[in-house]
């Protein structure tokens, strides 16, 4: 990931030349399960400016959406929002509360409410791991709801006029929120800097662990000079994944460097791998993740490979706000995204390109 210095040098004030915001005073607000993303990121933002030489205060609310006793939800405001530029978070999936994700959900939509009918010039949802999103079509010969855009027309009603999120599972987010612009921060960029001391390795290869992970292991593959390889994956019932082969040269490999958007319940990556330790001469697995679900069903598959199955680490995000339980495994890494979501609000405050972020991120990690 990039370093505190890659946000804070980057970041533009009111005080840059023709940086003035139109978009109104910048305000960011938090779920409570978005608390702790928020914060990090407000802490970030705040030091960028103070390293631009600006010390204009940001406006921040957490814990905006309470529930009543009778289950209801409902979010207040404790500061005038009239005329701002207001960037919600919220964690839609939270295995560190009781709160599930419906329930984050109608927070979020509450929350999003309140900001506009209260007078918010905008609502940019911020909104790092995207639930819903692998209902993005149904199943073959199953009668089931486009559902992920059924959440994006609730978004849009509520009030959102823009959304940010890390790694969604689909590319169909755009025809699903319309006019509504979406940035979708690239993940590629910050795996090639995490495995960039195998670049241009012959003993080691990029695998896909199914098709849709494809472009994206393809995509880290060239940008580190790697042989790339795709599993053959389906499932037979929900939730259950099997692999019939590896397509790719596995010959004199040693090293399998696998990449896919999630961990759910583990069974994707479990089936790989063991079938890479039975079938290949792989002898160390590196894991790379954008979202990790924290469940309990993962991390018991997670201890098995790495006793068994040549499981070396696993790098995921804070997309998802990770349990004590994952933290504290000795294979299992953390990546704050604090730094570059600052940037990109700051980006998008200022009305400039959230584009820059990748190619930023890429010439940092060159001079590392």
């Amino acid at each position: 990931m990039p370093g505190r210095s890659f946000a804070e040098r980057s970041f533009v004030t009111n005080s840059s030349e023709d940086a003035s915001s139109p978009r109104g005073r910048l305000l960011v607000a938090s779920c409570r399960s978005g608390d702790y993303l928020a914060r990090a990121v407000i802490d970030r933002y705040r030091s960028g400016l103070a390293q631009a030489g600006e010390d204009r205060a940001v406006l921040y609310l957490e814990d905006v959406d309470f529930r009543f006793s009778d289950s209801e939800t409902c979010a207040c405001l404790e500061a005038d929002v009239n005329g701002c530029d207001a960037f919600l978070f919220q964690a839609l999936f939270d295995p560190t509360s009781e709160r599930s994700v419906d329930p984050n959900y109608v927070a979020f939509l509450t929350a999003v409410r309140a900001l506009r009918e209260w007078g918010a010039n905008h609502v940019t949802a911020v909104l790092p791991y995207l639930a819903y999103a692998r209902q993005d079509k149904p199943s073959r010969f199953k009668r089931e709801p486009t559902t992920a855009k059924l959440m994006a027309n609730l978004g849009v009603e509520a009030g959102i006029d823009r959304l940010v999120t890390w790694h969604p599972h689909t590319q169909r987010l755009q025809g699903f929120y319309g006019d509504t612009p979406i940035d979708t921060m690239d993940a590629v960029s910050m795996f090639a800097h995490e495995f960039r001391e195998f670049r241009g390795r012959d003993d080691v290869v990029a695998i896909a662990p199914d098709a849709g992970a494809s472009k994206f292991v393809t995509y880290l593959g060239r940008a580190l000079d790697l042989a790339c390889a795709i599993a053959s994956k389906h499932r037979p019932r929900p939730e259950k994944a099997v692999i019939s082969e590896i397509i790719g040269d596995l010959v004199d490999k040693r090293v399998a460097l696998v990449l896919d958007d999630m961990i759910s319940s583990g069974g994707t990556i479990y089936a790989l791998l063991t079938m890479l330790s039975r079938q290949s001469e792989i002898e160390e697995v590196y894991v790379g993740v954008s979202h990790n679900l924290c469940t309990r069903r993962a991390w018991e598959r997670l201890l098995e490979l790495q006793a068994e199955h040549h499981l070396d680490q696993v790098i995921t995000t804070n997309s998802i706000p990770q349990t004590d339980e994952f933290v504290t495994l000795p294979f299992f890494s953390v990546r704050d995204l604090s730094g570059t979501l600052a940037w990109v609000i700051n980006r998008i405050h200022h009305n400039r390109s959230v584009g820059e972020v990748a190619s930023a991120m890429e010439d940092e990690s060159s001079k590392e």
